[in-house]
């Protein structure tokens, strides 16, 4: 498996970091865009913390199995390969008895500064964050530096942990993997109010 080395930033200003984004010469690689992705977990991915990702990126469909061995700068492991149909994807793993638990959207803009990305994502119910994955965790702390972006404020894990620091009284059952839907349309779940 792929090691990923990531981290977020929580309740972090888009406009302001487009402008150090700018200022650093980091290039934009894709607008901000729409995301739609189905989450597939069973009890055993569940025992390995993990679960398994149909996700439309706008310009590719990814099929990512993904496992938190632990919540770190490089805890997460993942394989992910490329097709060509979201529906379709979702359609084998339905017809195959993997029937997905969460449809999920999200929004994304992509930036490259040098070998790290920095993602800016939207979420339904939460405050803009960003994440920042690249090689090693070195060139992550000069990319965040660059960015005034303070080491100690990141923290590391699936969207949960955005949500969980701004809704601090979630338990780590209280999860948006468990909604049927997570859409920017949907009403606030009772479990984030």
């Amino acid at each position: 498996m792929d090691t990923e080395v990531e981290i977020k930033f929580v309740k972090i200003n888009h406009d302001e970091i487009r402008k150090k984004l700018l200022n650093i010469n980091a290039s934009l690689l894709s607008p901000m865009r729409l995301m739609r992705r189905v989450i597939i977990e069973t009890a055993e991915l569940k025992a390995n913390n993990a679960f398994i990702r149909i996700r439309d990126e706008g310009d590719k469909t990814t099929i990512t199995y993904k496992q938190f061995n632990e919540l770190s700068v490089d805890g997460a492991k993942e394989i992910e390969i490329v097709v060509d149909d979201f529906q379709k994807a979702i359609d084998l793993f339905d017809r195959a008895g993997l029937k997905y638990k969460s449809f999920q959207e999200s929004k994304r803009e992509t930036w490259k500064l040098d070998d790290t990305e920095i993602l800016l994502d939207l979420w339904p119910w939460l405050e803009p964050y960003i994440e920042l994955e690249g090689p090693n965790e070195d060139r992550l702390k000069s990319v965040a530096n660059k960015l005034n972006l303070n080491w100690e404020d990141g923290v590391f894990g699936d969207v949960m942990v955005a949500y969980q620091n701004q809704y601090p009284n979630l338990s780590k059952n209280d999860t948006v993997a468990n909604l049927k839907s997570v859409k920017f349309s949907d009403p606030l779940p009772d479990f984030l109010k």
